[in-house]
């Protein structure tokens, strides 16, 4: 497959500001995908903290969008920070933060507003693949990051499997879809997220694969008629191909 250049074909990121409520309620957009993917991974976030750490933890969600992570971390008594460019994004978080704990701020993640090692745990979940320089993104994570403390990342790596089903999958079968929402040059493949980390002082220790499962009905419902239901599903999984997702060690 002929390589796209990320400098023609720009990550169409405006489209969230205009979400609202429907990053919670809306079953005809892909955000719908989102939900359903975050309703496996944020548990599994939440029990890797847990599992690492024995106290509540100041924690950085990176492109936190609506607030779906970090709003559910604070319910666990964490002290939680997010960060997004998109400030109407940030106020739906606001309004959904049943804890009225988390700190929302609107900032770039090539350029923290914190001090260094301020977190014990930065989350950047289905943000790395919207920006063009997602080293300078993780290079700033590190940064904020306590020695010790984890990172977590959740991508889709760079293969021709990947373009057909999270870019091509959703043009052709996920109503609302928005142009340019994900941009093929800007996939991670893992053995270069591995290195991207190790120079900005992060050793992988964990990493598995994310996709959607096969054997269920929402699946061809969303194949054939164009609905996405709640009850559509995700699976971690062994095989790296299309989306993954991990934490790396902050050395």
């Amino acid at each position: 497959m002929e390589k796209q250049n990320c400098h023609q074909v720009l990550i169409n990121n405006a489209f969230y500001d205009d979400l609202k409520d429907g990053w919670y309620e809306s079953t005809d957009h892909p955000v719908a995908l989102l939900r359903a993917e975050n309703k496996v991974r944020v548990p599994w976030v939440i029990e890797s903290v847990k599992a690492n750490f024995s106290k509540s933890c100041h924690i950085l969600d990176i492109g936190c969008g609506a607030g779906m992570l970090a709003n559910a971390l604070a319910l666990e008594q964490h002290n939680v920070t997010g960060i997004d460019l998109s400030k109407p994004s940030l106020e739906v978080a606001q309004k959904y933060d049943r804890t009225n704990s988390v700190k929302y701020k609107q900032a770039s993640a090539y350029d923290l507003p914190f001090s260094d090692q301020s977190f014990d745990v930065v989350t950047a979940m289905d943000v790395l693949e919207h920006v063009e320089d997602p080293f300078k993104l993780i290079k700033e994570g590190s940064r904020v990051l306590r020695h010790g403390g984890l990172f977590f990342f959740h991508t889709f790596n760079r293969n021709w499997l990947s373009y057909f089903l999270v870019i091509k999958g959703v043009d052709w079968f996920v109503p609302n879809a928005v142009a340019n929402m994900h941009v093929y040059d800007l996939f991670i493949k893992p053995k270069k997220l591995q290195e991207m980390g190790f120079k900005n002082g992060l050793k992988l220790k964990k990493i598995m694969g994310f996709r959607p499962k096969i054997l269920q009905k929402p699946l061809w419902n969303m194949i054939f008629h164009r609905d996405i239901s709640e009850g559509f599903s995700f699976i971690f999984t062994k095989s790296l191909s299309t989306g993954y997702s991990g934490y790396f060690i902050k050395q």
